[in-house]
């Protein structure tokens, strides 16, 4: 973080200044709610919760060199104190969060004014948030959270994070309601806003598409005002070949960028094609000009997402050749995301971190691309938050999974039951000669595997974050090193 007293900060985040707080001690150091990650000058948030109160740990925070403690109750040691709970004291973080982010983007610092990013989408927000990124740290300093930290506590500390060097700042942004967006844009108000597509994902708490590419379009509408100037004005990067997010052209004043596979597209793919290890290679087209791109991300999905990030990076100044030769040269960073690895004489695609219907529809196309001409497995939970149409969207799923030709279906979870109707009405129908198997959790999944995978075998993951998927590879994995 930029360096403030602690008198100043006060001031930016409305608290008050108690314990033994000097005035005019600064904090130069990062601004973390985990007190094992305090460095000397930090700022140490304390956030109460079910087990642990952050209170509890102002001491040892202190004592690891935080320079003060920003807290919604007194404690000893020197603090910032909210006026009322931990909402407030959320609140504060987002106070210091924008003062900082207005501070290092402002205008006025011409070349070294950071560029700020927003990514959002009902999939691939992390995905495309770490290959952007990557990208433009070609660039400079280029900051971005680490995961899904996404949230209105996970927003404003990566925001914290940058400092007087940083030149980019790449920001993932989600919803669970309407005005969720809206208010981390107003933490970090971005520059270029990236939409990626408007899915069913949180369909049980949106109702319905509409709603959900409302709270999407928030981004657009947060963006300034677009300008001819080069680096100036704010830039909506949209995806042309979703119907919804083409739409929320009309939502902002930016200047519009469309990406994707048709003619009118700004930022275009062609010629895609997908190698046997399932990563895709296309022709990438931008400003009258043409570039090979070969990614090694995994799966068909990953061109929509690279082509977002064609256009983003194009925005901070770099040129088609250059970012063919980076989208080339970037690899997965968060996990669990389309994670391949070999084991065994088998090869395990992990993509346990979440699922809705349309990631769940690219993962078990990029298995049947990995697989060919090998036998694939497919092992998956429940697809959660999706409403009234839950039953028939793990149906459709499982359908999905018999169609591809999955060997063995192994289904995790009884609110995974309709993936395994949806394959076994396939297989009594006679378009199926796979078998499924019907599992409580992940142990029992890994046991269901070890019982029928065999060398050369293709083995996908994935589920819902609450079904901790990933605990089958691990358990495999590590029983196979004993």
């Amino acid at each position: 973080m930029i360096a403030l007293t602690l008198d100043r900060i006060a001031e930016i985040t409305q608290t008050a200044l108690g314990g033994s707080a000097r005035p005019d001690t600064v904090v130069d150091g990062p601004v973390v709610i985990d007190s094992r990650q305090v460095a000397p000058g930090a700022l140490f948030v304390a956030l109460g919760g079910e087990r642990v109160d952050g209170h509890d740990f102002a001491a040892t925070a202190v004592g690891a060199g935080a320079a003060a403690v920003l807290a919604s109750r007194p404690v000893d040691e020197p603090h910032l104190l909210v006026d009322g709970g931990d909402d407030e004291v959320v609140a504060a973080l987002a106070r210091l969060a924008s003062y900082v982010a207005r501070q290092l983007g402002d205008p006025e610092r011409g070349a070294e004014a950071a560029q700020v990013v927003g990514v959002t989408g009902s999939s691939g927000k992390t995905t495309t948030k770490d290959l952007i990124a990557q990208v433009v740290d070609r660039t400079g300093p280029t900051i971005a959270p680490a995961g899904s930290f996404n949230n209105e506590i996970g927003h404003p500390l990566t925001v914290l994070r940058a400092d007087g060097g940083t030149r980019n700042l790449v920001l993932e942004v989600a919803a669970r309601g309407i005005g969720h967006i809206a208010h981390l844009c107003k933490v970090a108000p971005p520059r270029i806003g990236v939409v990626l597509n408007v899915g069913s994902a949180h369909m049980g708490e949106f109702g319905d598409r509409d709603a959900i590419a409302e709270a999407k379009g928030e981004l657009v509408e947060s963006l300034p005002p677009g300008s001819d100037t080069p680096g100036r004005g704010g830039v909506a990067v949209l995806n042309a070949d979703d119907p919804r997010v083409r739409a929320m052209a009309s939502r902002t004043s930016a200047r519009v960028v469309l990406y994707g596979t048709g003619e009118d597209a700004d930022v275009r793919a062609t010629d895609v094609v997908l190698g046997r290890t399932g990563a895709p290679a296309f022709t990438l087209g931008l400003g009258g000009r043409s570039a090979r791109v070969n990614l090694s991300l995994v799966g068909a999905h990953q061109v929509h997402n690279a082509l977002a990030t064609a256009a983003a990076a194009a925005e901070l100044g770099m040129d088609i050749d250059e970012i063919a030769r980076a989208l080339g040269e970037a690899t997965p960073v968060s996990r669990w995301r389309m994670e391949v690895a070999e084991h065994g004489g088998k090869t395990f695609v992990n993509d346990a971190y979440n699922a809705n219907p349309e990631s769940m529809r690219a993962a078990l196309t990029t298995l049947g691309a990995l697989a060919e001409g090998r036998r694939s497995i497919a092992v998956l939970a429940h697809m959660a938050e999706l409403g009234e149409d839950g039953d028939r969207a793990h149906e459709r799923i499982g359908a999905l999974a018999a169609e591809t030709g999955v060997a063995h279906l192994v289904v995790v979870g009884e609110q995974a039951r309709g993936i395994a109707a949806g394959a076994e009405r396939a297989a009594a129908d006679g378009h199926w000669q796979g078998e499924s198997i019907r599992v409580p959790d992940a142990e029992a999944a890994a046991a269901a595997l070890r019982e029928r995978m065999r060398a050369g075998d293709v083995i996908i993951v994935k589920g819902s974050r609450v079904a901790a998927l990933e605990k089958v590879v691990d358990l495999i994995t590590e029983e196979d090193a004993q």
